[in-house]
C-alpha cells in the first residue's frame, strides 16, 4: 500500500511574535516539524509534502532533501493549503495522512495505529480524533447514532455543539483520489470565507462514502500557536524523553529537572543528578556520573567518567576521567582517560594526554599536553599576542609549577620541570628545570619604620 504524508505549515503564526518561521521553533532541539515528518517516516509515509506559506523559504531551507514542498501563497484555510498539498501526488493511488506543522507530539505508533483502522474498516477517510475537558479551539465531532456525520468548526459551532468535548485533531487519512473528489466540491461559505478541509468529511459522508474515526490521545494532539503553548509541549516531549533514557537503564534523580535533546545517548548505569542539561549530539557511556548543574553540549564521554557542575561544549572526554565542579572544557578540545580536570579549570581547543592532572584554578588554551602531566594550581597558557592565537607543546611526565605562564608558542619536552612562579618563553628539553624569575632578596629590618 502507498502511503503518503501532506504536512500543512504554512500559517504565519501571529501569535508568536516571531521573524521565525512557526514550524522551525524548537523543542528539545528539535524544529517543530522535524517532530512530525520523524512521525510521517516512522508510519511508512514513501514521499512527505510540506505546504508552506508564510518564510516559507526558510522552512525549505531547514529542511531541504527531507521533505517535498508545496506553496499556499494566499492564506484561505485549510482546505485550500490542502488543495496545494495534494497537488504532487494527484496522479497516485493510495493512502494519504494530512498532517500539521505544529503538532509536534504526535506519534509513529498512534499513526499505524489509524492507518491500521482505516485501512481494515475499507474508509475513505479517517478523522483522528481526542477528548479534551476544555475542547475551547477546536472542532467537534458532531455524531448520528454513533457514526460521525460531520464536524463542526469552533467559530460555527451552536451552544449546543460547544459543548461537545469530542474534538478533532486536524489530523486524517484519505484515500487519496476520493480526497481530491471532495477538494473539488469545497465551498468557502463560511463566518471566515475560507476553504475548511473539515467539509470534505461531509462532502464524502454525502455521497455515501464510509468514514471512521481513531481516538487519540489528547496530549498527542496538541498544537503550538505561542510560547506558552510551545514550553507546555515542550515539557511533554522532555518527559518522554527522560522516561525513555530511565527505562533504557539511566538513573535521573531528579526527571523533572533535566533537560535533555532529542538525539542525546546515554549508557546504563549512568546517574544523572538534577539541574543538568544534555544538548545536541551528545552521548555518554556507561556508570558516568553527570551533575548537579552540569550541561553537556555536542559532546561524547567515556565510560565510568564524572563531570560534576561544569559545561563541557563540543569536546571528548575519556573513561575514567573526573572533570569539575566549575570546570569550562570548550569546543574541540579531547581530554583522554583517567585525567583530573579540577576546579575553575578553563580546557579550549587542546588535547590532553591520559592520567594528566588539571586540578585548579588553571587555563589550557591551544595546546597538545602529553600524558602523565601534572599542572600546578594557577597555571596559564598565554595563547594570545593581541592579534594571533599561538599553540604549545607540552610533552609526557612533566611538572609544571604553580604560577606558571607559558608564553605560546613553546615546547616543554618529555620530563620537563617548571619552577614555581616563573614565565616560560623558550622550549625546555627533556628532563630539565626551567626557572624564570626574580632572585629573591631580603632587605632586614626595611619595614620596621612603616608602622
Amino acid at each position: 500500500m502507498n502511503i503518503f504524508s501532506v504536512i500543512l505549515a504554512a500559517g504565519e503564526g501571529k501569535r508568536m511574535k516571531s521573524g521565525i518561521a512557526k514550524p522551525l521553533h524548537k523543542i528539545c532541539g528539535k524544529p517543530l516539524l522535524g517532530w512530525v515528518l520523524d512521525a510521517a517516516n516512522e508510519a511508512g509515509s514513501k514521499r512527505n509534502i510540506v505546504v508552506v506559506g508564510h518564510l516559507g523559504d526558510d522552512v525549505i531551507a531547514e529542511f531541504d532533501g527531507k521533505a517535498e514542498f508545496a506553496w499556499q501563497r494566499e492564506q484561505l484555510g485549510t482546505g485550500h493549503a490542502l488543495m496545494q498539498g495534494i497537488e504532487p501526488i494527484k496522479n497516485e493511488n493510495g493512502t494519504v495522512m494530512v498532517l500539521y506543522g505544529d503538532t509536534p507530539l504526535i506519534g509513529a505508533p498512534t499513526l499505524t495505529d489509524a492507518l491500521r483502522a482505516h485501512t481494515e474498516g475499507g474508509f475513505a477517510a479517517t478523522v483522528i480524533t481526542a477528548v479534551a475537558d476544555d475542547p475551547h479551539g477546536y472542532g467537534r465531532i458532531v455524531r448520528e447514532n454513533g457514526e460521525i456525520s460531520k464536524i463542526v468548526e469552533q467559530k460555527d459551532c451552536t451552544d449546543a455543539q460547544q459543548k461537545i468535548c469530542e474534538i478533532n485533531s486536524g489530523m486524517y487519512f484519505f484515500d487519496i483520489q476520493k480526497l481530491i473528489f471532495a477538494l473539488g466540491q469545497l465551498k468557502n461559505d463560511n463566518a471566515q470565507k475560507e476553504y475548511y478541509a473539515t467539509d470534505t468529511i461531509e462532502i464524502l459522508l454525502a455521497g455515501g462514502e464510509k468514514v471512521g474515526t481513531y481516538t487519540a490521545d489528547f496530549r498527542e494532539t496538541l498544537g503550538v500557536n505561542d510560547r506558552i503553548q510551545l514550553a507546555a509541549v515542550g515539557k511533554i516531549k522532555n518527559e518522554q524523553l527522560v522516561h525513555s533514557l530511565m527505562l533504557g537503564g539511566v538513573t535521573v534523580t531528579d526527571p523533572q529537572t533535566l533537560y535533555i535533546g532529542a538525539d542525546v545517548r546515554v549508557g546504563r548505569d549512568t546517574v544523572i543528578y538534577p539541574n543538568t542539561v544534555l544538548e545536541g549530539n551528545t552521548e555518554i557511556g556507561e556508570n558516568c556520573i553527570i551533575g548537579p548543574g552540569t550541561t553537556l553540549r555536542n559532546s561524547m564521554v567515556g565510560n565510568n567518567t564524572k563531570v560534576e557542575n561544569s559545561v563541557v561544549d563540543n569536546g571528548k572526554i575519556g573513561n575514567g576521567t573526573n572533570v569539575g565542579p566549575f570546570a569550562y572544557i570548550r569546543p574541540d578540545s579531547v581530554i583522554g582517560d583517567n585525567i583530573k580536570i579540577g576546579d575553575f579549570v578553563e580546557i579550549k581547543n587542546s588535547t590532553v594526554g591520559d592520567g594528566t592532572k588539571v586540578s585548579h584554578l588553571t587555563y589550557v588554551g591551544d595546546a597538545d599536553v602529553g600524558e602523565n602531566v601534572n599542572f600546578g594550581c594557577g597555571t596559564v597558557i598565554v595563547n594570545y599576542d593581541g592579534k594571533k592565537k599561538h599553540r604549545s607543546t607540552i610533552g609526557n611526565n612533566v611538572f609544571i609549577g604553580c604560577n606558571t605562564n607559558l608564553v605560546s608558542p613553546v615546547t616543554l619536552s618529555d620530563g620537563a620541570y617548571t619552577a614555581a612562579g616563573s614565565t616560560i618563553t623558550g622550549d625546555v628539553p627533556e628532563n630539565s628545570l626551567a626557572i624564570a624569575r626574580a632572585r629573591q632578596t631580603v632587605k632586614e629590618g626595611w619595614a620596621k619604620d612603616k608602622y
